[in-house]
């Protein structure tokens, strides 16, 4: 497992931070800087408030990665009261954490047993193979007989490097290409709702929004938190929870866009690792939305250890 000294993940040269584990580079201006001091206005309340929390749950041990403060489990399993070990043998669960698109893990950890164990592949082609599989249509266009509005994106995890082409047209390496999902409404903004994930169930969505012209960014102009039931039809959520068992996803976030013109789900991305809550959500709720994901992920630990327990 890698070292807590986590300013050891990023090296920092000429305006640019380049992230080690999966070789993305942020380009640092000054709305990085500010979505720093935001989020560190999180850490502290976070901080703050878990001095109240009794440190009683679930003994987690993590590999081959720890989660950063950064990453939404982190400020998750502080108020869920959850307990981090560093060594193996101290552990009720292992927890797979990994940052790359395609995990390996050592045969010894039992990776079938472990949360996440089975999520060893979140390449963008195999979230939409098990879209297909479950919600029964296609995501994926081959954009050689493609006639029309299409995105290219890397395989890769984390690099928001989409783009709207318009095909037919070749076909570039390492690029997977799926029909473009309407989600732009009166205003310019497009829509996407992100579904944190715990057990295969969504406690709650960040509806995140901004502008056309930065569709495939990472900054939202807006975002509100929202009750799944207030999103989803309960035959849509029996849907994405499939998906997860599918994706054999134990904990993370789905990106999932509903098109404005058919009204169809589709599920566009799949992140085990992923960060929050959105920057531009209002404290208030971020500091909500962390507490009801602490209390869903508290609660599955204890179903999976009860469930382990002799009879």
């Amino acid at each position: 497992m890698t070292s807590a000294a986590w300013w050891r993940d990023f090296e920092y040269a000429n305006g640019v931070l380049h992230v080690r584990k999966t070789g993305v580079d942020v380009p640092v201006g000054a709305g990085v800087a500010m979505e720093a001091a935001s989020w560190l206005a999180f850490h502290a309340c976070v901080e703050a408030t878990r001095l109240a929390v009794r440190a009683d749950g679930p003994k987690l041990w993590f590999a081959p990665d720890r989660p950063r403060p950064w990453y939404l489990l982190w400020p998750v399993m502080q108020l869920a009261g959850i307990r981090i070990v560093a060594h193996r043998e101290d552990a009720e669960c292992i927890f797979i954490f990994d940052d790359r698109t395609h995990t390996h893990i050592d045969g010894s950890l039992q990776a079938g047993s472990a949360l996440n164990g089975g999520c060893l592949n979140v390449s963008k082609s195999q979230v939409a193979a098990v879209f297909e599989a479950v919600f029964d249509r296609p995501l994926s266009v081959d954009p050689q007989t493609w006639d029309g509005a299409m995105v290219a994106k890397s395989e890769l995890n984390g690099v928001h490097d989409g783009r709207v082409l318009t095909g037919p047209r070749a076909a570039e390496g390492g690029q997977v290409y799926q029909r473009l999902i309407e989600t732009t409404g009166a205003d310019g903004c497009v829509e996407d709702l992100r579904c944190p994930t715990v057990g295969g169930r969504i406690p709650l969505v960040f509806i995140k929004r901004r502008p056309v012209e930065r569709r495939f960014e990472n900054t939202n102009s807006s975002v509100t938190l929202a009750a799944p039931s207030a999103v989803f039809t309960q035959t849509e959520l029996d849907q994405l929870s499939a998906f997860c068992r599918e994706m054999k996803l134990d904990w993370g976030g789905l990106d999932v866009l509903r098109d404005r013109k058919s009204g169809a789900l589709y599920v566009v991305d799949v992140n085990k690792t992923d960060m929050g809550p959105p920057i531009a959500l209002p404290m208030k709720d971020k500091m909500r939305a962390v507490r009801t994901l602490a209390a869903a992920l508290r609660a599955f630990l204890e179903e999976r250890r009860e469930a382990s327990l002799p009879e």
